[in-house]
């Protein structure tokens, strides 16, 4: 287990946060097992961490639209990749894996999505986000043509862009407090390693 800090920041102890953010914790920490350090290190300042959890659980836990839980997750760990967030590669990465039940994919995308074992439908999504991600202003016409041709609506192209951006403002925050990913998100969702042969 490591002893580095999880923010540059100070850290308020459970005890002290207000009564809805500790229990929105303890509740993590019974169906995860542990506190993930992105909600330790925001919780520094109360009214952020309440704006900021509403926007995620809109995006991510959201029940319409044609993008699953395992396509949302890749679309953040795609794009935090591109804006060098070591926090949200990991986090997410450990869901694509869990949610996508591919243990090889999270790896693959954060590298290289266009080398990843994706479907033509994921390949356009990801294609857009990076363009979000990296340059918005040159989205066109011609780019919700290519995603509607692979089934997305537009609804759905919304939600694309609005998870990259959410992200690359979580992505910055992550990056300038230094928040250090929880060891376990490292193993989650990846193949045990086989058994020699007696």
């Amino acid at each position: 287990m490591n002893h580095h800090p999880i923010s540059r920041y100070p850290v308020p102890k459970l005890e002290e946060l207000p009564e809805d953010i500790r229990a929105m914790m303890l509740a993590v920490q019974e169906k995860a097992g542990f506190i993930p350090n992105v909600f330790l290190a925001l919780s520094h300042r109360p009214a952020e961490f309440r704006a900021f959890f509403a926007y995620h659980d809109a995006l991510m836990l959201k029940e319409t639209g044609s993008l699953t839980k395992a396509e949302r997750e890749m679309i953040v760990t795609t794009t935090s990749a591109r804006n060098g967030c070591l926090y949200c590669v990991v986090a997410h990465g450990a869901l694509v894996r869990i949610y996508g039940k591919a243990p090889l994919l999270a790896d693959q995308i954060a590298v290289n999505h266009r080398k990843a074992d994706i479907t033509p439908r994921q390949m356009a999504m990801l294609d857009f986000a990076v363009k979000v991600c990296e340059r918005s202003a040159e989205v066109t016409e011609e780019d919700f043509e290519a995603l509607h041709e692979h089934g997305f609506d537009d609804e759905d192209i919304w939600d694309i862009a609005a998870i990259t951006a959410f992200f690359g403002l979580s992505n910055r925050v992550a990056n300038v407090t230094s928040m250090r990913p929880n060891d376990e998100f490292f193993l989650m969702g990846r193949v045990p390693r086989a058994k020699n042969p007696a």
